[in-house]
């Protein structure tokens, strides 16, 4: 599926989430072998591991994350996110090219660009590459959150 409709399906977007979600962690969706690696070298903890080939896919060594968001803002894909699980919603930090205001309601969007429910900016942060975004949401969109469409 991901090669026709670009669109990574449930189980290979369940493959990347890490285990423990008590605090931030990195996923990494990126699910093509090219030449790209500025998350394995500029994560200042070595939590993400690529290797000698820089084709390799990255692989997250959970343990080593500390959920910095290094990584999101660097990624030129665009495919790294944080993960929290917080009481009962996740927290998503992603990066997103408009600054946008605290506290205020968005959509959730799938990764077809469908909207799917509604969450909450929590914080806004703008690194020197791009602006990072922490969106609030219920459980239930934990494998299903693809980013966010505000109006």
């Amino acid at each position: 599926m991901l090669s026709k409709t670009g669109v990574a399906p449930k189980e290979l977007v369940k493959s990347v989430f890490p285990l423990d979600l008590s605090s931030f962690k990195a996923v990494i969706e990126c699910y093509q072998e090219i030449p790209c690696n500025p998350c394995e070298f500029y994560c200042p903890f070595d939590a993400i591991e690529i290797g000698q080939n820089i084709n390799n896919l990255p692989l997250l060594i959970e343990s080593k994350c500390v959920g910095c968001g290094i990584c999101v803002g660097v990624c030129p894909g665009l495919a790294i996110m944080l993960v929290k699980e917080e009481n009962e919603s996740l927290l998503f930090t992603i990066p997103y090219e408009l600054a946008l205001p605290d506290n205020d309601v968005c959509k959730i969007v799938n990764r077809t660009g469908e909207v799917i429910g509604d969450g909450v900016i929590t914080k806004v942060v703008k690194t020197e590459l791009r602006t990072l975004v922490t969106v609030q949401c219920d459980k239930q969109y934990l494998y299903d959150f693809g980013g966010i469409l505000y109006e």
